[in-house]
């Protein structure tokens, strides 16, 4: 059933085509604040369902917890549980589940292997994919619930672990703890409910994201009962809602930049107060257009409701430096002391904890409110696939319900009732000087800090590039390191990083993508926590213990367990040669590589093709033809320039049929240069890291090159040996 878009007045601030892709009749539609409010709202709904749901995330996690809020409601917590019992009882229902086939930095942060645990705990008609059709560097962001084609649920929230918390966000709350029993800290977001063609529509954005990944087109077949979830109070009916996307350009996909659009034509109807929360805030374009808006009309009012500091290394080096930017930009322009960026804190008794702000939202006056996936940061306006949803108020009740909202949301920070926030607001005539005087329970709003300097410039363009990562980037990357980058240029870089791919020297991709793909690696086991597996002393005091006899057998074993774990082959290789030197580090990564390889492969022939297909997705089917195809010489060159994992190449090729003495070959052939490069020079690079100075890192950074200039060639020498066969 397709949905019709609505004819709008002139003078609306949505505008279909241009800053959103559609806008669409909703019957009832309400926010939903915070992840108790969501999660069992959302129960509520699946447990309705009858035919479809199709779940869409930036991350999923199998042990997210959908705590029980019904006294009738018998089906378990976890959401793996709760989805295998629920297709139990319904045959009829089919649930499909599509995850990002998330990049390695977030290896330490996310669940491995997702699709085994819920093939391996949910009958058939639960389906997970990977989604991996996006440009190189970006994500899939979007959060999307779709129930029976009816009820659409979008917004800030993924169904993953420390997510949940309540209204209160208590600094010692019993209940918020993730699957290990760690407790976190109080963590605020937002998502949105709504039905009629809305829901449909957002259903099309889903389902468009499914067939890219997955090459499957779903139908919509509007179910004829109601799975509204009961007991959620409507702030809305017979409204209607505008949605934009963020669609990065790849694979002939076009472009669609609706969500930087509307950021920046709501701004410009600003004419009081515009309120925020956002996770990050750096997209220097969002901060120019406020300045200028602001400058323009004297009396507008900003309050950003945001988090206190980042804690991830990345982060830490970006978004905090990338905010103080835009704060500077707002203050070269004079309007800083009408602009406050505030985070929540909470205290209870002797404890005192710093709300983590999530959400995605913008109230620009009492006109228009939008909640969605996307950040004020580089990367939701060009990069990740994103989706808000926005309401424009046509009516004085539209209004008053969008104030409402508002008001909501800062009686959520500040401890108090949404009517004491507007009273608040009557008395003062501010909505600064309400969101900086209220306060109870021990909530209140403070003030953030960020520090001065500019974000590491060769880190920024990949943490919040404007575009898809390319070689562009890397050739400004590569420019800073070699001439000494300032903090000023390293701040423009991220806003003109972009997918472009030069036409003048096509030929260098491959070593622009394997340049990424190392620094991917680095970045990860060397900044997370991570780091700790492929510490020297770790290492060496795992092998200490072992007779001289039985250390080879150790290593062996340790590259087998670790590579069949996901395990990058790469650092496990550096840390053989760290650890027992050039020579015997050789000896051993060679050995332990090749038997890591085949491990991999023996799993996958004893596993067959049907479930790592079905795990893996489009991208792989194509990777297992090439390789069914050309033997040894496909599996060269797919280990010369790494387009899967080491282990998935591995599973795939024994899966696949693959010849044992091709796959063996290849393999060597393959990962020699890698070995032989971090054998004997994995001690320097490793001293460039842990110590550096101009020198070391220079010789790092030359030994790098030598080693993808040698894949690269060993990789032209296998495709055109390759292409020869008849």
């Amino acid at each position: 059933m397709s949905v019709e878009a609505v004819e709008l007045d002139p003078d609306c601030i949505l505008r279909p085509g241009h800053n959103v892709w559609r806008v669409a009749e909703a019957d009832r539609a309400a926010v939903l604040i915070d992840g108790e409010g969501y999660f069992s709202a959302l129960r509520r709904s699946l447990t309705a369902a009858r035919n479809s749901v199709l779940i869409v995330g930036w991350d999923i996690h199998s042990k997210t917890r959908l705590p029980r809020t019904d006294p009738d409601d018998d089906l378990p917590e976890t959401l793996v549980d709760f989805l295998g019992a629920l297709a139990r009882r319904r045959p009829e229902l089919t649930i499909r589940l599509l995850l990002w086939n998330y990049s390695v930095l977030l290896a330490a942060e996310r669940e491995w292997f997702p699709s085994f645990v819920i093939d391996q705990r949910t009958p058939e008609q639960v389906i997970l994919r990977l989604d991996d059709r996006l440009p190189f560097g970006s994500s899939q962001h979007q959060k999307i619930v779709l129930v029976d084609d009816r009820v659409a649920f979008v917004g800030g929230i993924d169904l993953t672990v420390r997510r949940w918390d309540t209204s209160s966000h208590r600094p010692d709350d019993p209940a918020r703890v993730d699957p290990d029993g760690k407790p976190y800290a109080p963590f605020h977001d937002v998502q949105l409910v709504a039905d009629g063609s809305a829901a449909r529509a957002l259903g099309e954005v889903a389902k468009a994201r499914w067939f890219r990944a997955t090459g499957e087109r779903l139908p919509t077949c509007v179910a004829s009962h109601d799975p509204w979830p009961a007991g959620v109070k409507l702030d809305l009916v017979d409204t209607r809602l505008g949605i934009a996307r963020t669609v990065p350009c790849c694979e002939g996909q076009v472009e669609a930049r609706e969500v930087e659009a509307l950021f920046l034509d709501s701004i410009d109807r600003a004419r009081r107060s515009i309120y925020i929360e956002n996770q990050f805030v750096t997209a220097s374009a969002v901060a120019e257009k406020l300045a200028q808006r602001m400058r323009e009309v004297p009396g507008l009012e900003l309050l950003v409701i945001t988090p206190r500091e980042y804690h991830s290394w990345i982060e830490a080096n970006t978004m905090h430096a990338g905010r103080a930017r835009f704060r500077r930009i707002l203050a070269e322009a004079g309007v800083a002391d009408r602009a406050r960026f505030l985070y929540p804190q909470v205290r209870e008794g002797g404890q005192v904890a710093d709300t983590m702000v999530h959400s995605k939202v913008m109230v620009i006056d009492d006109r228009l409110l939008r909640v969605g996936s996307a950040n004020l940061n580089n990367r939701s306006m060009g990069a990740d696939a994103e989706c808000d949803v926005a309401i424009e108020a046509e009516s004085e009740a539209e209004r008053r319900a969008i104030a409402r909202i508002r008001n909501r949301l800062i009686g959520d920070h500040c401890g108090v009732c949404e009517q004491t926030v507007a009273d608040m607001l009557v008395r003062t005539g501010s909505l600064l000087a309400a969101a900086e005087r209220l306060s109870g329970g021990g909530h209140r709003l403070c003030p953030v800090s960020d520090p001065d300097d500019d974000p590491a410039e060769l880190i920024e363009p990949f943490a919040d590039p404007g575009k898809p990562l390319g070689l562009e980037t890397v050739e400004q990357v590569v420019d800073g390191m070699r001439n000494g980058a300032t903090g000023a240029r390293g701040g423009r870089m991220a806003g003109r990083a972009s997918g472009r791919m030069s036409g003048r020297m096509p030929r260098l991709v491959p070593i622009a993508l394997a340049v990424l793909v190392v620094a991917a690696v680095v970045l990860a086991w060397h900044f997370t926590p991570l780091a700790a597996l492929t510490d020297v002393a770790h290492v060496r005091e795992l092998l200490q213990g072992l007779d001289g006899i039985g250390q080879p057998f150790a290593v062996l074993a340790i590259f087998v367990v670790a590579g069949l774990a996901g395990f990058p082959v790469t650092v496990l290789i550096a840390a053989t040669a760290l650890v027992f030197g050039p020579w015997l580090g050789l000896a051993y990564a060679g050995l332990g590589a090749m038997a890591s390889a085949v491990a991999g492969y023996a799993v996958g022939a004893a596993l067959g093709q049907k479930p790592l297909l079905a795990l893996l997705g489009p991208r792989l089917e194509r990777i297992r033809r090439q390789i069914t195809r050309r033997g040894v010489l496909a599996v060269a060159a797919i280990r010369l320039l790494p387009i899967a994992p080491f282990v998935v190449i591995n599973l795939l090729s024994g899966a696949s049929g693959v010849r044992f003495w091709d796959f063996v070959g290849g393999t060597a052939i393959g990962l020699a240069p890698g070995i032989v490069a971090l054998s004997a020079f994995g001690d320097s690079a490793y001293r460039a890291l842990r110590d550096p100075t101009p020198a070391s890192v220079a010789l790092a950074l030359g030994l790098l090159a030598l080693w993808i200039a040698i894949a690269f060639g060993l990789q032209t020498l296998v495709s055109r040996l390759g292409n020869r066969e008849p």
